[in-house]
């Protein structure tokens, strides 16, 4: 049996989102057995990009945060993307659905800009956590310990710095969310 079997996955992304930072993941999680959604702030296709600048595919969205709560998933992914990241944190549905997943003690991860949700969801006061480097200021700023790492795993929540460091993100993702 795969490590993920019978886990539900969701992936919050919406236009902008970097196309690695979304396929890479949803990849990794697949292939260990879960089902995955990528749950998005209206239900149009979300438009990919590759570098925060050129636009690649587009992707169906399966679900809408207003729709969703945290129980109807056993983690979340966040991937990144400039715009992405900035449209996600200024959504209500999706800083709640993150909140709940994280009061829930549920997996959370964020690679790259996605943790400009979880600051701006109140998320990072005294936990340690890693992002690009543009975010480390706001990490700081909101109470929580930026560091300059591969991938870091504080308590529920993992986090990856930028696209290089999939590798490492995707395997400790199905290290902790088969832990769940």
């Amino acid at each position: 049996m795969a490590a993920l079997t019978g886990k539900r996955i969701a992936i919050l992304a919406t236009d902008g989102v970097e196309e690695v930072e979304l396929t890479s993941p949803r990849t990794a999680v697949l292939g260990e057995g879960a089902t995955v959604d990528v749950v998005s702030t209206s239900p149009e296709a979300i438009q990919s990009m590759t570098s925060d600048i050129v636009p690649s595919a587009t992707y169906p969205v399966d679900r809408v945060a207003a729709d969703v709560s945290a129980d109807d998933y056993d983690a979340l992914i966040l991937p990144g993307g400039t715009v992405n990241a900035d449209r996600l944190r200024l959504d209500p549905d999706v800083r709640r659905l993150v909140t709940d997943a994280m009061t829930a003690g549920k997996p959370v991860a964020a690679v790259c800009h996605a943790p400009w949700t979880l600051v701006e969801a109140g998320l990072v006061e005294g936990r340690t956590l890693t992002s690009f480097p543009s975010l480390r200021t706001d990490i700081g700023n909101a109470g929580g310990t930026p560091v300059d790492r591969e991938v870091v795993v504080d308590g529920n929540l993992i986090t990856s710095r930028s696209p290089d460091d999939l590798p490492a993100f995707c395997t400790m993702i199905i290290r902790e969310f088969a832990r769940t």
